[in-house]
């Protein structure tokens, strides 16, 4: 059986919160479920950085005004009360280049 994260060491699962949370679902599959879709075109919400609002239209995605880094896991994705956020200094793997 393949392992996802949320069943492994690492205690990091879908109902983690903050980086915890955005690290798993960036990792998740290994990576196969960050940029899809989130269903209904998205959830509506406010940054936690920089107090925007912004449609986080993916499982991970970035607040366009100041690029803080959100998440939503798949079972948890119909509210946007779950939209977790990895912290003011958090960089994606891509952009810590």
């Amino acid at each position: 059986m393949g392992q996802c994260g949320s069943c492994g060491d690492s205690g990091a699962g879908p109902f983690s919160e903050g980086k915890n949370l955005v690290e798993f679902v960036y990792n998740a599959h290994g990576g196969a479920i960050k940029d899809q879709p989130l269903p209904g075109g998205g959830l509506e919400t406010r940054c936690r950085g920089c107090g925007a609002s912004f449609t986080l239209k993916t499982f991970v995605g970035k607040c366009p005004k100041c690029g803080g880094v959100h998440a939503v896991s798949p079972p948890r994705c119909e509210d946007q009360a779950n939209i977790q956020f990895a912290g003011a200094d958090f960089k994606l793997p891509e952009d810590r280049k």
